[in-house]
């Protein structure tokens, strides 16, 4: 005898409440038409000209990070390009804000260096930077006194031009100097690249003169790109608002031993901070940096292409992770932690030669129609076979269908919302398939069931004997798929790659139906009548399942 099984109405009834709880979710994202991709409702281009002639190596390896950096949720799906030997062509969909343009075009060389002087006082009289920018703590470090009042909480890295009644502007928290082709380079983690410790504070401690001269009688650039910033070199610079001017030593840190970077309002605060994390080598100087100045007043600087992003003090060591905060927008701390998330660009770009325009739709808006009419069709005509080849059974097709239908509309407008999913022809091709998926779940099962009952069971028991056997079948092709799709979505590039998404995606919508609406709504379908004795519109008559003799009453349980 078939063992007990679960209550189907219980299964079907929970489906539903999941159903609801996610168009719910939909409600309150307030979205109800998913973001369409750059071939159905056009976008921006950004045309990035390279400076100077680098190699096709660095120009490919530039295209590639920055190509992370747009589609740094895997399904925005824009495109990125090179042209000739020296052009990166980004197209994205959609309005885009001026954080992706920084975005793409940021070069993310980050370093940290010890401040010898500031613009507080003269640079000359042997005496390191007074510490009068906003501090520096580790989460358990109180801010040095000479803090302004709100930056004196236990944030990490304060941004250098922070103040209480600041505004919010791009340019606070997107620089735009470029690094000089000689630091453009600069990939790798080793201490060749930097000075040690030691050597940045005595320079901090005592500057050379002729420094402290060439800090006296600089003058912070009126324009992005004046700043040569090489890393074994002393830097002088600006903030990156170019009204504080800096003479920092050479770089004792490189943004290379970064592990990750992300973005959030830290507890108990109300602005947004960048987080850094460092591996082994960055974490052992950044606590030896940290100890050198603490309670000293004494500023360590973080720059960010040649400019100042964050300078402070601090009162202990702090190892391991760094918080750069400051009046950041939730856009502009999120453009930044996308740049140093996935590495510096190894070649730098010409800002004035940097174009950003608006482009139209690739396919004409009836190409879509089409494609969906197509679908539609597609789906229509698998209705009404399966409704003529299976009859009763048929429904069970139509529901699954619909309820497939419901569900994918539902995830598509969840991850427009949460993940920039952006819907595409070749996305719609891959959701269109789901139907030839989801169909050959239904024959697989309804199959099953048929050869069971030809064999003398009931319908009741044939659900279940034949949902055993059909679930491993059903589950081992879904594999093949998800396998497929995950291959496409790892590998490929642009719209190939959302077509992997969707497939895959699709894959799985069709699992849940199957195993949480399918198999329960047939195994209520089977209490009936009509189905169990084998009505003859049920699909499941003695006639369609090739047995001469009609079906025999059977019991409530059903023969074995």
């Amino acid at each position: 005898m078939a063992r007990k099984t679960r209550k189907p109405g219980r299964t079907l009834a929970v489906f539903f409440v999941a159903l609801a709880i996610a168009y719910g979710l939909v409600a309150l994202g307030g979205n109800w038409k998913p973001e369409l991709g750059l071939d159905l409702q056009g976008g921006t281009r950004i045309t990035l000209i390279a400076d100077g002639s680098p190699s096709k190596e660095n120009l490919d390896e530039a295209r590639g990070i920055i190509d992370q950096r747009v589609n740094g949720s895997g399904v925005a799906e824009a495109s990125v390009t090179t042209q000739g030997n020296n052009l990166i062509v980004v197209e994205i969909p959609g309005k885009n804000s001026q954080e992706l343009v920084d975005t793409v075009q940021r070069q993310a060389q980050l370093r940290f260096r010890m401040v010898a002087c500031d613009s507080s006082a003269p640079c000359g009289s042997g005496s390191a930077a007074s510490g009068a920018a906003p501090g520096v703590t580790s989460p358990s470090a109180a801010a040095t006194p000479s803090a302004p009042a709100a930056q004196r909480a236990p944030v990490g890295f304060g941004k250098a031009d922070a103040t209480p009644s600041a505004t919010p502007s791009p340019s606070a928290a997107t620089p735009t100097a470029s690094a000089s082709p000689s630091a453009s380079g600069d990939q790798t983690s080793d201490d060749a690249k930097v000075v040690s410790v030691d050597s940045a504070v005595k320079f901090m401690n005592s500057p050379p003169a002729e420094w402290a001269q060439k800090f006296n009688d600089y003058t912070c650039p009126t324009k992005a790109g004046d700043v040569a910033d090489n890393p074994t070199e002393p830097l002088v610079t600006c903030d990156t608002d170019g009204t504080t001017k800096y003479l920092l030593s050479p770089a004792i840190i490189e943004g290379t031993d970064v592990t990750s970077a992300s973005y959030g309002i830290p507890q108990n605060q109300v602005q947004y901070a960048v987080n850094l994390n460092f591996n082994g080598h960055g974490s052992n100087r950044f606590g030896d940096a940290t100890s050198a100045i603490a309670g000293t007043g004494q500023l360590m600087a973080i720059t960010l292409d040649g400019q100042v992003i964050s300078a402070a003090t601090n009162e202990e060591r702090i190892t391991h992770s760094a918080q750069i905060t400051g009046n950041f927008s939730q856009g502009e701390a999120k453009s930044l932690a996308t740049s140093l998330k996935y590495g510096s660009l190894p070649i730098s770009f010409k800002k004035s030669g940097t174009s950003v325009e608006v482009v139209g739709p690739t396919l004409a808006g009836n190409q879509l129609s089409a494609g969906l009419l197509a679908g539609a069709f597609g789906l229509a005509l698998v209705m009404i076979y399966c409704l003529m080849y299976y009859r009763g059974l048929g429904i069970v097709v139509l529901s699954s269908l619909s309820v497939a239908a419901v569900w994918t509309y539902a995830m598509v407008l969840l991850l427009s919302n949460t993940a920039g999913f952006t819907l595409t022809l070749p996305g719609i091709a891959g959701l269109i398939i789901a139907v030839g998926i989801t169909a050959d779940s239904f024959i697989i099962f309804f199959e099953r069931i048929r050869d069971e009952m030809r064999d003398g069971k009931s319908m009741r028991v044939a659900v279940e004997t034949g949902w055993v056997r059909a679930r491993h079948t059903r589950i081992g092709a879904s594999i093949v798929s998800l396998l497929s799709a995950a291959i496409l979505y790892i590998f490929a590039t642009g719209v190939v790659k959302g077509f992997g998404f969707a497939l895959g995606l699709s894959t799985v919508i069709d699992l849940a139906v199957l195993f949480w609406f399918t198999k329960p709504l047939v195994s209520w379908f089977a209490r009936f009548k009509f189905f169990n004795a084998g009505g003859k519109l049920s699909g499941l008559s003695p006639e369609t399942l090739g047995t001469d003799a009609p079906a025999a009453p059977v019991a409530v349980g059903g023969k074995a």
